[in-house]
């Protein structure tokens, strides 16, 4: 039996089947925004809803009668996880009466259940597990980062908080401003007023009867302060932040591909193919090792002469 609804469960039919029940709960998703249209069609939303709950609950039961007589299995992907709670916060929305103020927390289950699209399909789940292996990493690109926010914006609150004060008064204004600098949005708007002074650029007479700006131009400095950040910030650190991504996708795509080797040898396995898959990855392994002995052996002759 559990043979069967295994079969049933990894039928391309059946995951296309998913897919546009998925694409369904968000179109009725985004239905519901709109208030009027959602209160002329309330019943035929509430119907949609319900069969995509029906649908939800069949797949997750289906998965789980899949196991066999280790239905505890289903739980050990967090992806099935994942899926479950929704399912269940789905279904509590009618048999419990939580009141209006667990409404947002009701409407977030519905939402969700958009995001089990990366569950669907194995590409998005690469995506995302190549996110989440990327954040060690992106932790200390973020300190970098910070750090060369934190300096730069002490800097320009020192140069800049007088001729400048909407933008740089004090250090948390000056960070978020630097925030919009390197997104490149109106960078240079930013940059002119420093360069030509207030008084001749960005203030209008309102802004100058407001914040009382002391005007001061800094044409050669402030060039050269606004496009030195710009070059670090955007150019070079939010560059390491695409290198760890990608560094991170080669090792989600080699555990995939592991993976898929492991599956197709369970499923049918050839003793001469995977042998001479086996060796393969033994010779790249030892010319590896071959590179770093190498290196070695340079550094040391390096050294003694």
């Amino acid at each position: 039996m559990s043979n069967q609804f295994s079969k049933i469960a990894e039928h391309n039919l059946f995951k296309r089947f998913i897919i546009l029940t998925i694409l369904l709960a968000a179109l009725v998703v985004g239905a519901q925004t709109y208030k009027d249209f959602a209160l002329r069609h309330r019943l035929l939303l509430s119907i949609f809803d319900g069969l995509i709950l029906l649908v939800f609950l069949l797949e997750a039961v289906i998965k789980i009668l899949a196991e066999g007589k280790k239905p505890q299995n289903y739980f050990k992907n967090p992806w099935n996880v994942f899926d479950f709670l929704i399912v269940v916060a789905c279904l509590l929305e009618p048999i419990l009466d939580l009141g209006g103020e667990f409404l947002p927390v009701l409407r977030l289950a519905r939402i969700l259940r958009v995001l089990r699209l990366v569950t669907a399909i194995p590409k998005l789940q690469l995506l995302v597990t190549c996110l989440l292996k990327s954040l060690p990493s992106m932790f200390y690109v973020s300190i970098l980062l910070f750090l060369l926010f934190y300096v730069y914006g002490t800097l320009a609150v020192f140069f800049y908080g007088d001729n400048d004060p909407i933008h740089f008064r004090n250090l948390q204004c000056s960070i978020l401003t630097l925030f919009r600098v390197v997104t490149l949005e109106d960078w240079t708007d930013v940059m002119y007023i420093n360069m030509y002074g207030s008084d001749n650029y960005g203030y209008s007479k309102e802004d100058v009867s407001k914040w009382s700006p002391i005007p001061s131009a800094s044409p050669l400095g402030a060039a050269v302060f606004f496009v030195s950040f710009v070059l670090i910030g955007t150019m070079i650190v939010l560059n390491l932040v695409i290198g760890v991504i990608m560094n991170s996708m080669d090792e989600s795509n080699k555990e995939m591909a592991m993976q898929k080797e492991m599956d197709r040898r369970k499923e049918s396995p050839e003793a001469v193919r995977d042998g001479l898959h086996d060796l393969h990855i033994k010779v790249e392994d030892l010319s590896k090792e071959m590179s770093v002995i190498k290196k070695m052996i340079e550094d040391q002759n390096h050294k003694k002469s």
